[in-house]
């Protein structure tokens, strides 16, 4: 018996204004939330001490593609377009602030791009020295250190980018946009909750619920 297909309906393309308009909310978002213990280890949830195994977020797509080309990602808000928008719009930015904050996050996107690329290069070398028959402990380490300083570079470029980011909002503006993401958070935590209970609920073996 086959299992009938599913179709999936073609996704909206978000023209490039409305993409820069969710690329700079998703950072305002994060630049609201400075306060938090979270961000003040590493923008974009990179900590400094991270093993190498983290390094994909640096060289595949987490710093920059994770983000959406700065849309979202680990340590960052996920935000559809039309959420983001809504979002600027609740807590009563102008136009004013939505182009300064348009620019700042295409400033931070243009200096971030080559350090991806560096990083995804960085990666790939690494990722070819363990394929060696035997493994060169000296260009290893060579190359962890590149990483670890590609890595600073970028929180320090972020970091920089939330900060001009949260001075385009006013006090007042920077707390509606913590308090609204942080109910978005918990909305979503509980979601995730409730679909782990299904999934749990409905593998092979499980305890059939109770009556």
């Amino acid at each position: 018996m086959q299992t009938p297909s599913m179709k999936h309906e073609p996704r909206p393309r978000i023209r490039t204004g409305a993409w820069k308009l969710l690329a700079a909310t998703s950072l305002l978002a994060l630049a609201a939330s400075l306060a938090q213990p979270a961000f003040a280890h590493g923008a974009m949830g990179m900590k400094a001490g991270a093993p190498m195994g983290d390094m994909g977020d640096m060289g595949g797509g987490g710093m920059m593609g994770g983000m959406g080309g700065m849309g979202g990602g680990p340590g960052m808000p996920m935000m559809g377009g039309r959420h983001g928008a809504r979002m600027l719009d609740s807590i009563g930015a102008t136009a004013e602030q939505k182009t300064q904050l348009q620019q700042i996050m295409e400033g931070a996107r243009n200096d971030l791009k080559p350090l991806r690329e560096a990083a995804r290069t960085l990666h790939q070398q690494m990722q070819g020295l363990f394929a060696q028959p035997t493994v060169d402990a000296r260009a290893v380490e060579a190359l962890r250190q590149q990483l670890q300083a590609n890595r600073e570079q970028a929180s320090k470029r972020m970091s920089q980018a939330m900060l001009d980011a949260s001075r385009v909002l006013t006090p007042e503006q920077r707390k509606q946009m913590s308090e609204r993401m942080a109910q978005r958070r918990g909305m979503m935590e509980r979601h995730r909750a409730e679909r782990q209970s299904l999934e749990r609920g409905a593998a092979p073996g499980a305890p059939a619920p109770r009556q």
